[in-house]
């Protein structure tokens, strides 16, 4: 009686802008099926891939084929933190039917090895370490790094306000006001996030191909921000950079804002600021026909940012994990 062959994976490089099309097929599977909620279009993809800095894609990008058909692939890419440590971050896709067949724990060894190589670059570093992100739904994922010796380093949490009826009214305090962005207000404003985010954990100092990217992506939408400048000393004291992503809302079938890149500077602090801020990009979201809104949280912040989200409204509906596992530049581990 025949028996059936089991198809042989083909791993390969990244060939260029002709995989696309395959591979955004083959992430948006993914998502689907672990519920992460992500959803990408080829256009994005490729402004991304256009944009990297710390990845060049024909090398750091390695794709599962079975076949001819885009089974997973891998995307490693470094950086380095303000306390010296450098990390090495990895995105890794297998389209559900291709699952359970070894191709995610082949795509993963070689990840982690070119890792490994790219590491030799910076052994002057503090220490080195893999980094993962990892959502609620990425089960399978979860369960192979913990397999290869990650442990969670932090939890991170995703965060809702179903509806945009009944929006609280915290007054904006004395001294300060809020403002349409001006294009000249666009150093100021990316400058005082990175001072106010200067002391939270994982903070990574930006440079300038960062701020040249940040105009050109999707998240940089001027006209829905809230800034608040102090009237005294003319500095940004805080902002919510509020942005609506119109391709996610298609793809999940929801009208939802997104409240984030939320800070104030460490001298403004505990004055209402930030309530008043969140307060004031709900409504905004709302005028834009908005009907709920979402952010991301260090669920271990220090500056209780999770009693003030509560606080305007906001729920938990996703627990995420970081997963961290040292590493030594060019050792096979």
């Amino acid at each position: 009686m025949p028996t059936s062959i089991e198809p042989t994976p083909r791993f390969r490089a990244f060939e260029g802008p002709s995989d696309f099309e395959a591979m955004v097929a083959c992430a948006n599977a993914s998502f689907a099926t672990d519920h992460t909620g992500f959803f990408r279009t080829v256009e994005e993809v490729a402004r991304d891939y256009a944009s990297f800095t710390d990845c060049v894609p024909q090398r750091d990008v390695w794709i599962a084929e079975v076949e001819g058909e885009v089974a997973g692939y891998v995307r490693a890419w470094h950086w380095a933190q303000a306390d010296g440590l450098h990390f090495y971050g990895q995105f890794g896709v297998v389209a559900p039917q291709w699952r359970r067949r070894g191709i995610g724990a082949s795509l993963h060894s070689w990840l982690e090895s070119r890792q490994r190589e790219m590491a030799l670059a910076h052994q002057g570093a503090l220490g080195h370490a893999h980094h993962a992100f990892v959502t609620e739904g990425e089960i399978a994922r979860a369960a192979l790094l913990e397999k290869t010796g990650y442990r969670v380093e932090r939890y991170f949490s995703t965060m809702v306000r179903p509806t945009l009826d009944d929006i609280a009214d915290f007054a904006l305090p004395p001294g300060f006001e809020v403002r349409p962005v001006q294009t000249a207000d666009l150093r100021a404003i990316w400058e005082a996030h990175i001072r106010a985010f200067r002391t939270h954990w994982g903070f990574s100092p930006p440079n300038e191909a960062d701020y040249q990217r940040w105009q050109a992506s999707q998240v940089f939408q001027p006209h829905l921000w809230q800034v608040a400048w102090d009237l005294h000393t003319g500095q940004v004291a805080g902002q919510v950079r509020t942005y609506i992503d119109h391709v996610w809302n298609s793809a999940n079938g929801r009208k939802r804002g997104w409240t984030e890149f939320i800070s104030v500077g460490e001298p403004w602090r505990r004055r209402g600021l930030a309530r008043a801020l969140i307060s004031l990009s709900l409504r905004a979201q709302k005028a834009a026909g908005m009907e709920e809104s979402g952010l991301g949280v260090d669920s271990q912040n220090l500056d209780g940012a999770n009693r003030v989200y509560e606080d305007c409204g906001f729920v938990v509906v996703k627990r995420n994990r970081i997963f961290r596992k040292s590493l030594v530049p060019g050792e096979s581990q």
